[in-house]
């Protein structure tokens, strides 16, 4: 097993002080590889107000010259350890757990990156987050040992990618869209003319599905 990293709770970006979070629900907002907290928290402005964001920093510096911050190495297009993925995945259970305070109920957002993060974390801990968002991601294709419990809740999952995105591997696209619709609630799209990107019609797409998945819905 690789070792579980630690994220820097320092670096998190907030949408709203400590004393204005209690009792609303969290969206944990994922970059991807290269970015930064600042990189999704952009967002804010499109995304439902009714949730406090929290933008965190992956806890891992890609290889000079790569800027920014990854959830796990990639050595190379296909270099992509399923093991580290998940190491990166409970490095974010631990910053949840450490960080959630009196949250109504957390949810995650992830892009690339920060999306198979996202799907995973809630692999790993299919009861304590409402869904995941995952844009222009995959999942891990490695086995867990709680995915059972996970496809038993059949969270919801909402999968959006790019018609034109070259980023993600093929064969793990084709894995995440074969793995995926048995174990959990699906939603999602493929976006014509979009690379690996979010679009405006994405956002929207996106902010539906985040106020469907509001508590007092």
């Amino acid at each position: 097993m690789s070792e579980t990293p630690v994220i820097d709770s320092a670096a998190t970006r907030w949408s709203a002080p400590p004393a204005e979070r209690a009792g609303r629900p969290l969206l944990v907002l994922l970059h991807g590889y290269g970015s930064d907290e600042n990189d999704l928290f952009a967002l804010g402005p499109h995304l439902p107000a009714d949730y406090v964001l929290a933008a965190v920093r992956a806890p891992l510096a890609p290889p000079f010259p790569t800027p920014g911050w990854s959830w796990y190495p990639i050595e190379g297009l296909n270099g992509r350890d399923p093991e580290a993925a998940t190491a990166g995945a409970r490095a974010l259970v631990d910053w949840v757990d450490a960080e959630r305070g009196d949250a109504a109920s957390v949810g995650l957002l992830g892009f690339s990156q920060g999306g198979l993060v996202a799907l995973e974390a809630l692999r790993l801990r299919p009861e304590d987050y409402a869904f995941a968002v995952n844009l222009s991601g995959y999942a891990n294709p490695s086995a867990l040992d709680t995915d059972a419990a996970f496809a038993a809740r059949r969270p919801p999952v909402f999968w959006g990618r790019g018609a034109f995105d070259d980023v993600i591997p093929p064969a793990l696209v084709e894995h995440t869209a074969q793995w995926l619709p048995s174990r959990v609630d699906l939603s999602g799209r493929l976006y014509p003319d979009l690379g690996h990107a979010v679009s405006a019609q994405e956002l929207d797409d996106v902010s539906t599905f985040l106020v469907k998945q509001l508590p007092a819905a």
